[in-house]
């Protein structure tokens, strides 16, 4: 299995987040067996994965039901459009996967979706069966080369650590939006302010 140039780009993305020499980057991608795919689905990103949905989850939940317009600027997206792309992004990379490449047709919000429950709803069924899909591939389909809008041509198990960075960054976003409209900013990662006097005022009860 070999990679094209352009997978130097992952390379060199790899490197100066992990300190890692070139060198090995590269032939670590090049020499990926079907056990080290087996490993980084089933140990790695499918537990990151189901614990980050926890706590997208979490964050979408608190945006309150007649907020779904709120913007923090002009500039910056309506809450609930910045949340649906976290959750559709998150679909499109799992069907990749699934699929050994991507379908970048445009997913707008269904109707049906008005404001964070309703995204919580859908967002909870697609996750679930789209990660039961991802879940029983093999490893053949998980060392398929994967292009990504030829920037980057990567083993198709790959991508799961690619949307788990997406997440995480507009799940940030996306927390930041919460207080200024008046809701409450979940525990993500330990106890948010938030969180803790919720827990403060539980003992005290």
């Amino acid at each position: 299995m070999r990679f094209r140039q352009r997978s130097i780009s992952w390379v060199s993305l790899l490197t100066s987040r992990f300190a890692l020499s070139e060198q090995a980057v590269t032939r670590y991608a090049v020499r990926m067996q079907p056990d080290q795919a087996a490993f980084l689905l089933n140990d790695v990103f499918l537990p990151n994965l189901k614990n980050e949905h926890r706590l997208t989850t979490a964050v979408i939940a608190a945006i309150p039901l007649d907020r779904s317009d709120y913007r923090p600027d002009p500039v910056g997206r309506p809450v609930l459009e910045l949340a649906w792309h976290i959750a559709a992004t998150e679909m499109r990379f799992f069907n990749a996967v699934a699929a050994g490449g991507f379908d970048f047709t445009p997913m707008p919000r269904p109707e049906s979706v008005r404001n964070s429950a309703d995204l919580v709803a859908w967002y909870t069924g697609n996750f679930a069966s789209h990660l039961d899909n991802v879940s029983k591939l093999s490893n053949e389909q998980l060392l398929k080369v994967v292009d990504f809008r030829g920037m980057f041509q990567l083993p198709a198990v790959m991508y799961l650590n690619f949307v788990l960075h997406h997440t995480v960054h507009h799940r940030g976003q996306l927390s930041t939006y919460l207080r200024p409209m008046g809701a409450k900013v979940p525990a993500i990662y330990g106890e948010s302010y938030d969180s803790a006097e919720a827990r403060k005022a539980a003992q005290k009860a």
